[in-house]
């Protein structure tokens, strides 16, 4: 790990006041400047909250917004609960993967897109429910899948206005 990234480490977790309950904020906030959680970053907050890596891991990979590997430039979050599903969600999910050309959980080979499957996000009402970035679109059918998509080809550093 180099001097830079330990440093931001290290800036992160004093913000925090090395808190171990602010463990899932300081895991956003490194996601966030990193991009991901490498192990080498899981291990420096573990030593420095003085918690097991293990614990840290299992709280890096519970929750969906944090991200354990390189994730696309476009990131796709798409709810795998029951009540997306049962409004069409299913078609929308399909819909995806076969645009891309990938499954969920999977990157595209240039690096664009990600697919990320996770559990509710509280939309049921406007489901099925995707998140483009941080844009939540909700009502979406497999139809508006490319014009979905196409917003965000379009934007050179990522989200559609």
């Amino acid at each position: 790990m180099n001097e830079e990234s330990i440093k931001q480490i290290a800036e992160v977790v004093a913000r925090y006041g090395a808190n171990q309950e602010s463990l899932v904020e300081i895991l956003s906030d490194l996601n966030a400047q990193l991009g991901y959680l490498t192990q080498e970053t899981i291990v420096e907050v573990a030593r420095r909250l003085n918690l097991p890596q293990s614990h840290v891991f299992s709280v890096a990979t519970f929750y969906s917004m944090l991200n354990v590997g390189p994730t696309g430039k476009h990131v796709i979050k798409m709810c795998e609960d029951a009540p997306c599903h049962l409004r069409g969600g299913q078609e929308v999910w399909q819909a995806l993967q076969d645009a891309l050309g990938i499954k969920f959980g999977e990157t595209t080979p240039d690096g664009q897109w990600t697919l990320q499957a996770t559990s509710c996000l509280g939309l049921c009402a406007v489901g099925p429910v995707v998140v483009v970035d941080d844009e939540v679109i909700g009502h979406v059918t497999a139809e508006r899948i490319p014009e979905i998509l196409a917003r965000y080809r379009d934007e050179p550093s990522g989200g559609a206005a």
